[in-house]
């Protein structure tokens, strides 16, 4: 046998190896996620609400030997595929068709509000990369933005806990968003167009957009979605701002600096591109968003598992006052702000 039968035989063994270590923590997490997308389907609660506290029911599996190695994978790399794929829900014709005002204001909103969130986090106590972290999902989109920032910020021993915190609050926050929303836009008297600006602006996931805008109407679901997209186009600067940040707070503890632009943030930026074409098929578009969708629960089965209930509820009532605080902040900013622009 030659060498280079030797090397594809020693190959080919390592991935299998691999392959079978992977696979009991990866499996459990796509039960859980498969569990958390039914319960979302026939309750009506987030999908990645229900990923998380499934995830956290399993959190035993986190620390055996057999799962442990797959869970870590899923949770980490399975979630940077999901936050690249989310590219292929953006198009530059989506975001020029409604002119300079909503861009003007997606900018202005996330500049402001992670900003006033850093400060605010200071002022209370916490880090400011935790702000960082609660205010770009709050700004931005919701889950994604906090999981994709998570990635991009420095190593913290206590990021994985913020992380989680912020999701499930984000998450239920932006459930509350979904019903009450339509119910200022309505009390208001806003026209179709300016209820799916301040929809699509104000409320931190993209599903919760959706539904709280076709609840409406069809011109408000629509102007609704494409704000909301204007925001999520946003994550890959604030991406950037984070992976400098990282570099500005030295090595890791790998020994290495992390690269100025992650590759998951490449992706998202490449993805949009090809997107903006047209040339990408509907069915392929669909089924890429679907198979993001599916990463990202995947992933945040395999984060919650990592955390133990116990740890969670040692955050008090700092953080729980701060996110709710800039989910009022957002609510006001962006009406003033649809004031002085509209």
């Amino acid at each position: 046998m030659n060498s280079s039968s030797q090397f594809s035989l020693s190959y080919a063994d390592h991935i299998r190896q691999k392959v079978q270590a992977l696979a009991p923590g990866f499996s459990i997490s796509l039960v859980a996620a498969a569990a958390a997308s039914f319960l979302s389907e026939h309750y009506g609660a987030p999908v990645m609400l229900f990923a998380l506290l499934l995830g956290m029911g399993l959190s035993f599996l986190s620390v055996e030997d057999r799962c442990k190695a797959g869970i870590e994978f899923t949770a980490r790399t399975v979630m940077r595929i999901g936050i690249a794929l989310l590219g292929m829900r953006i198009t530059l014709a989506q975001i020029t068709a409604l002119g300079w005002q909503p861009i003007a204001l997606v900018i202005t909103l996330i500049i402001v509000t992670i900003s006033v969130s850093i400060i605010v986090a200071k002022l209370i106590g916490f880090q400011k990369l935790f702000g960082m972290l609660t205010g770009g999902a709050t700004a931005i989109c919701g889950a994604s933005a906090a999981l994709a920032l998570s990635v991009a910020l420095p190593n913290h021993p206590q990021k994985e806990k913020a992380t989680l915190f912020t999701v499930i609050g984000v998450s239920a926050l932006s459930t509350i968003a979904m019903i009450v929303y339509p119910m200022i836009a309505e009390w208001m008297a806003l026209s179709p167009t300016e209820a799916g600006v301040f929809l699509g602006a104000t409320i931190h996931d993209v599903a919760q957009v959706v539904g709280a805008g076709y609840s409406m109407s069809t011109e408000t679901g629509d102007t609704a979605t494409v704000v909301k997209l204007m925001r999520v186009a946003m994550l890959l600067p604030v991406i950037i701002c984070a992976a400098m940040i990282t570099r500005m707070q030295g090595v890791e503890s790998t020994g290495s600096r992390p690269p100025l632009l992650p590759w998951f943030a490449v992706g998202f930026l490449i993805l949009a591109c090809v997107n903006s074409t047209g040339w990408v098929p509907v069915v392929v578009q669909g089924g890429m968003n679907e198979l993001s969708r599916w990463c990202l629960i995947i992933s945040i089965s395999a984060l919650g598992m990592k955390t133990q209930f116990k740890e969670l509820a040692t955050v008090g009532i700092k953080p729980i006052l701060l996110m709710v605080g800039e989910s009022i902040f957002l609510v006001v900013l962006v009406l003033l702000l649809m004031h002085w622009m509209f």
